[in-house]
C-alpha cells in the first residue's frame, strides 16, 4: 500500500524505501552548510511566508475574535500552499529517471536527526569549557532565557531538547511521510514552523497563533507517544540506560507536562537516564513552575548530555529499523 501522494515511483521502490533513503541521507549529511549558504533552506522559505502573513494580518488594533480568525486563515493558507507545492514537486520528480532519489534528498531536508544530534553535542562541548559557552550553545536550540541557567540547567535543557525535538523533528516527519508522502511531510513541517513562530501564549500571538498551536498539538499527538515508546525500547538494549524505568516514569509523569505531547519523550528520557527533567524554568519574562519529570538527579552534567546523545542514536536506529521492516514487507 502506498501513500496517496506517492504511488510506486518505479517497480520495487515504495514509500518506505524512499523514506529509508531520506533517513540515511540526513544521518550522513544533515543540512550541508555550503549548500544552504547559497540557497535558502525549505524551512527558511516557509518561515518567510509566515512572516509575510503575520505582518499583514496580525493587526493588534483589531479584536481578539478577528485576530483568531486571521490566524486560522493564515495557518490554513500556509499549510495548503506548502502541501500543494510539495505535491507538484513530488509529481515532477516521478517523471524523471531515478526521481525517487531526488524525492529522498528533498525529504531528508525536512528531517532533523543529524542537525539535532550535532546541536546537542555542541552544548556538551561548550559546557565542558565553561557555563558561558554552554549557555551560548543551548540558546540555539531552546526558547528559555539561557542567562538564568546554571550548568545543571544548561545540561537539562539540552537533554530535554534532544527528547522533545526527536519527536517533532524525526518521528513526526517519518510518520507523516509514511502516511501522506512528501505533501504530508511538507504540510507537517509548515504546521511545526507556524507553531514555533506564532504559537506563543503572549499578547502578540495569543489569539493570532492559537489555531497554529492547537494544530501542532494534533499533528504531534501520535508521533510524541511513538517517540516515548521508542525511547523505552532503545533504553532496554542501549548500554547504561534502563528501559523499565523509562516506561514507568513515562506512564506516571508524561501527563504532568504543560504540553500535551512533550512530556512523553521527555519523561521516557528522564527515566532511562535516571534524571529529573523539566521543572521550573524561565521563558523571557515568564516563569513556568512545572513539576519535575522523573525522580532521579536534577544535577545533570555534560556527561549526561553525551549519554542522552547515545540513547538518541539508539532510538534513531530503532526508528530506522522499523522503516526498513516496513520497506521489506
Amino acid at each position: 500500500m502506498f501513500a496517496p501522494g506517492l504511488p510506486a515511483l518505479v517497480p520495487g521502490i515504495d514509500i518506505f524505501t524512499v523514506l529509508l533513503a531520506a533517513l540515511a541521507i540526513d544521518a550522513w549529511l544533515g543540512d550541508p552548510a555550503p549548500l544552504y549558504r547559497r540557497v535558502p533552506h525549505p524551512v527558511v522559505v516557509i518561515g518567510a511566508m509566515v512572516v509575510w502573513f503575520e505582518r499583514r494580518f496580525n493587526d493588534r488594533l483589531q479584536t481578539d475574535r478577528y485576530r483568531f480568525w486571521a490566524g486560522l486563515a493564515t495557518t490554513v493558507a500556509a499549510v495548503a500552499v506548502v502541501a500543494l507545492v510539495a505535491w507538484a514537486v513530488s509529481w515532477l520528480v516521478r517523471q524523471i529517471p531515478f526521481g525517487w532519489l531526488a524525492e529522498a534528498v528533498l525529504a531528508s531536508t525536512l528531517i532533523a536527526y543529524r542537525g539535532l544530534y550535532d546541536a546537542v553535542g555542541a552544548v556538551a562541548a561548550g559546557l565542558a569549557e565553561s557555563v558561558e559557552e554552554g549557555r551560548r550553545a543551548v540558546a540555539q536550540i531552546v526558547g528559555r532565557d539561557p542567562e538564568t541557567l546554571d550548568a545543571h540547567g544548561v545540561a537539562r535543557a539540552a537533554i530535554e531538547s534532544a527528547a522533545e525535538n526527536f519527536a517533532d523533528g524525526v518521528v513526526a516527519p517519518i510518520f507523516w511521510y509514511a502516511l501522506l508522502g512528501l505533501p504530508g511531510l511538507a504540510a507537517y513541517k509548515a504546521i511545526n514552523t507556524l507553531d514555533s513562530m506564532i504559537g506563543y501564549r503572549d499578547g502578540r500571538y495569543l489569539w493570532f497563533g492559537k489555531a497554529a498551536a492547537r494544530l501542532d498539538d494534533i499533528a504531534n499527538w501520535v508521533p510524541a507517544r511513538l517517540s516515548g515508546l521508542l525511547f523505552c525500547l532503545a533504553a532496554s538494549v542501549a548500554p547504561g540506560t534502563k528501559g523499565g524505568s523509562a516506561w514507568r516514569v513515562m506512564r506516571r509523569d508524561a501527563a504532568k507536562h504543560r504540553s500535551p505531547n512533550a512530556g512523553w519523550p521527555e519523561a521516557a528520557m528522564a527515566g532511562a537516564l535516571g534524571l529529573a527533567l523539566a521543572g521550573p524554568r524561565r521563558y523571557g519574562a515568564e516563569t513556568v513552575n512545572d513539576p519535575w519529570l522523573g525522580d532521579g538527579r536534577k544535577e545533570a552534567t555534560a556527561d549526561d548530555i553525551r549519554a542522552a546523545q547515545r540513547l538518541y542514536m539508539w532510538t534513531g536506529g530503532a526508528a530506522a529499523i522499523l522503516v526498513a521492516v516496513a520497506a521489506l514487507l
